[in-house]
């Protein structure tokens, strides 16, 4: 059904300029900003009343999906478009070359985007509660992935300064149990006044599996090293007992996120198909279904998921000049989770590694390589996601078989 008044929003943290369009004549009808509340959003509502259309009959253009306001539009029926930043910054230039605008003239663009431009854009459709609720903890499993890794390579370095046996004590240095003995034992004379009786019970307060290895810890911890001075000790004590704090707090919320992301994911109706991918694991599996969503027909090819994951490259031609660039306008997180799902293949996928090898030998760089990887992936998972079938390893090395064969001649 074609809308009877479209709607531009240029938003901002604190306010959005709305700009009310004539989809037959492309005329504005009204501009006006309205701050990020509720009296804002009301008002939307009631100048759109005052023309005598409802929410059906419109569509709002926006350039994300990611605010108060989306929600507003969709819980009263309006049609939402999302719109990509990039795609409005080049078709500035379609009303002027000199390259000004404003918030007026964006929200304007963002309506006539929608009158000029409609085939190019599909609604907004807001995945469900299931999948929102996976989508935030990977998020912020991801984040709290990097403070580990960051706080790690702190406390590394404070401690080859002050007291370096601790590192190489337990299997790692964010092990839980090696968290608990820094915090305990913080200094190089704390680790040295250490018996093998008070290294015994504290492996026992704190359930350490493998007691039978108890002796060989503790003489590592008797290894001759060089000795720091006791003031210098001192000055880092409270600092490696805070790195340790905070990433023992991050360990375990990341251990209890990660539980919880499990239990989401065994309920999604598609968890068949994400949890089948080779070395996709507890983390990547429920992010490749976020990330492709369950609505189907927001990628009508491989190639529409591809070009937002980023994988695929950016063809410029033009008569006997060709280029091939690195994307850059796609959706960076969908790239960093894809990426690590490639990486993550080549320890279970036979195909995966082959290929892997061939782009090598090519001559491709190692990065280039999993981007190829990747590329291919995202063309078989779209295919399995629309067809709502598991993969399977088997069957996909015999139909890449039979594609290789020669054809035969009639």
């Amino acid at each position: 059904m074609e809308p009877k008044l479209l709607i531009g929003d240029d938003w901002s943290t604190d306010y959005h300029t709305i700009c009310f369009m004539n989809p037959q004549t492309g005329g504005a009808l009204a501009s006006f900003d309205v701050p990020q509340s509720a009296t804002g959003f009301a008002r939307i509502c009631a100048e759109r009343g005052k023309m005598g259309h409802p929410p059906q009959d419109c569509w709002v253009g926006i350039e994300t999906a990611h605010n108060l306001i989306v929600d507003y539009y969709l819980a009263r029926g309006y049609s939402v478009f999302v719109i990509a930043p990039s795609v409005t910054k080049v078709t500035q230039k379609r009303y002027g070359n000199s390259g000004a605008y404003t918030d007026q003239s964006a929200a304007f663009l963002l309506a006539d985007l929608l009158r000029t431009d409609r085939a190019r854009f599909t609604p907004w459709r807001p995945h469900g509660e299931l999948v929102e609720r996976m989508r935030a903890k990977v998020r912020l499993l991801k984040t709290l992935n990097q403070a580990i890794v960051r706080d790690t390579n702190r406390l590394q370095a404070v401690l080859l300064r002050v007291n370096p046996q601790p590192i190489d004590l337990f299997s790692k240095l964010t092990t839980e149990i090696g968290l608990h003995f820094l915090i305990r034992y913080p200094t190089y004379q704390a680790v040295q006044a250490l018996t093998l009786g008070d290294l015994k019970a504290f492996c026992a307060e704190y359930g350490y599996t493998h007691p039978q290895r108890i002796l060989k810890l503790y003489a590592h911890l008797q290894t001759p090293m060089p000795t720091p001075s006791p003031a210098i000790s001192l000055a880092y004590a409270d600092q490696i007992q805070f790195l340790a704090q905070t990433l023992l707090a991050l360990v375990q919320h990341r251990q209890l996120l990660q539980r919880e992301l499990r239990e989401l994911f065994g309920q999604h109706p598609d968890r068949a198909i994400f949890g089948s991918l080779p070395g996709a694991g507890d983390l990547l599996a429920p992010a490749l279904l976020v990330k492709f969503g369950e609505d189907r027909d927001r990628f009508p090819s491989p190639a529409a998921v591809q070009a937002l994951a980023g994988t695929c490259p950016v063809t410029k031609r033009s008569g006997k000049r060709k280029y091939i660039c690195f994307r850059t306008a796609c959706d960076k997180e969908f790239r960093w989770i894809v990426t690590l799902f490639a990486l993550e293949t080549l320890r279970e996928s036979s195909w995966a590694i082959a290929y892997h090898a061939q782009l090598l030998q090519r001559g491709i760089s190692g990065s280039h390589a999993i981007r190829c990887l990747a590329n291919r992936w995202l063309a078989i998972i779209w295919k399995l996601w629309q067809t709502r079938q598991p993969y399977d390893e088997s069957y996909h090395l015999k139909q890449r078989y039979q594609r290789h064969q020669p054809r035969r001649q009639a």
